[in-house]
């Protein structure tokens, strides 16, 4: 006999009032087991809503601009029992949706916007590119928000949730002076993200300017580029929108310095094609070899394997590998994550890179998958290039950038001798980092590169 059950929006990573962008599914579909119904876009990546089991979709609960929480009802899906799949296990009743959201259960009113307390509620997870807790009482800010009397009357408290208060502090931004664009001027991630923008355009000036603090900047020029000539306007990707925000944050925040050098792989390279010869099922690309020299030099270096935490007063050293890989999408720019690369092997490595590649340009990644990073790595050298600056991504404190590698003249004491050479760029904090231990840095990672061997010290 055929059963109604509802499909609901699964973990996904404590995010909530996720956007929907996009449905893959109609009323009257038939749909398989883990077949996507629905496209979510967080502020890291686009992930799809499978279903949990199979059937005809009867009822879809949701449309093309509604956000959605953990629990949310998508659709309701007749299960017609052998006919068209097992059904699946009763699920354990999901959380029930934020208030307001517009999942299609009935939300509840939300409650008129009211003065929030002189002292602010302990903060949720920020749903923003790091993760932070609020600052404790007395304890230092990064970077400092003044707040003036008439900022902390209780009638003049910006009217924002405390993750929307922990963003705004890990952007430096006064909310006093963001505008709202929710109901009661409430104000949401997009309004501070979009109050940054104004700020690096020059449109808006911090507060903090006048008194010669924050980013005094020209405003950006107005060019009407129709008078020279055609032109064509292409919105950008929301992808590309929330990293610009992020990476033009960072450039600014952090002090950047980076270490150029090269390492010799002709030997490496050679060992990797006999081991793709005898693998011809896996494919094994010169990305896993930097990954296991990368941990190798981060347990050899701890101090890249940390982060500032909030105050800006201490470091934080991860006891945990987990390797950061840039994925080039059509949408915009990835970083996937892959974890315990130090109890991983090559091979093993390149298959979960493969996988974790192959859902970042089918756009199926989870926030999950995109947190928690210890150290990243952007390689170009598929492309070309000698070397770039990479942007250090917060709260990491060093990036390694690879370019293409070339066979160069190399002097062993005798001759010259033909060598493949890998150019490496580190980028890093130097509030964190000295110029002497990114050299250091490097130089290790070359020489670990040049001998495979030294893995096994």
């Amino acid at each position: 006999m055929a059963e109604i059950r509802e499909a609901r929006v699964p973990d996904i990573g404590g995010y909530s009032d996720v956007p929907v962008i996009e449905l893959l599914v109609a009323v009257g579909d038939t749909v398989a087991k883990d077949q996507g119904l629905a496209t979510l876009e967080s502020d890291k990546a686009t992930m799809e809503v499978p279903a949990p089991f199979a059937g005809v979709i009867r009822e879809l609960k949701i449309k093309v601009g509604d956000t959605v929480s953990e629990g949310a009802v998508v659709a309701l899906i007749e299960v017609a029992g052998e006919g068209v799949g097992a059904p699946a296990k009763t699920e354990p009743a999901a959380p029930a949706p934020m208030p307001g959201h517009k999942s299609g259960a009935k939300p509840e009113p939300e409650p008129e916007p009211k003065p929030e307390p002189r002292s602010e509620p302990k903060a949720e997870a920020a749903a923003g590119p790091a993760q932070a807790r609020p600052a404790a009482a007395g304890e230092a800010r990064t970077p400092p928000v003044a707040f003036g009397a008439e900022s902390i009357l209780p009638g003049e408290v910006p009217y924002a949730s405390p993750a929307v208060r922990v963003f705004a502090r890990e952007l430096g931004v006064d909310l006093s002076q963001v505008r709202g664009s929710g109901r009661g001027g409430r104000i949401g991630k997009e309004d501070v993200q979009a109050y940054v923008k104004s700020v690096m355009s020059g449109a808006a000036r911090p507060a903090a300017a006048a008194g010669g603090g924050g980013l005094d900047l020209l405003p950006w020029p107005k060019v009407d580029f129709a008078r020279f000539g055609e032109i064509e306007t292409r919105p950008l990707s929301r992808i590309k929108k929330i990293s610009g925000a992020n990476l033009a944050r960072n450039w600014a925040m952090i002090p950047h310095v980076t270490q150029h050098d090269e390492a010799d792989i002709t030997e490496m390279e050679a060992f990797r094609k006999r081991l793709g010869e005898e693998n011809k099922d896996t494919k094994i690309t010169p990305l896993v070899f930097l990954i296991k020299a990368a941990v190798a030099a981060l347990r050899k270096f701890p101090q890249f394997n940390a982060s500032l935490d909030e105050s800006g007063e201490n470091l934080v050293l991860k006891k945990y590998f987990h390797i950061g890989i840039a994925v080039d999408t059509p949408d915009g720019l990835v970083v996937p994550v892959i974890r315990d690369c130090d109890r991983k092997g090559l091979l093993e490595l390149s298959t979960e890179l493969g996988e974790i590649s192959k859902k970042a340009r089918e756009k199926k990644l989870g926030p999950a998958e995109m947190s928690g990073g210890c150290f990243s790595i952007s390689s170009l050298g598929g492309i070309g290039g000698t070397a770039f600056t990479p942007i250090v991504n917060a709260p990491e404190v060093a990036i390694l950038g690879v370019s293409r590698s070339s066979m160069k003249p190399v002097w062993n004491g005798k001759e010259f001798v033909p060598r493949l050479m890998l150019p490496l760029s580190l980028s890093y904090d130097h509030r964190v980092i000295d110029g002497a231990d990114a050299a250091r840095f490097t130089s290790y990672l070359a020489q670990v590169l040049g001998d495979l061997r030294r893995l096994l010290l």
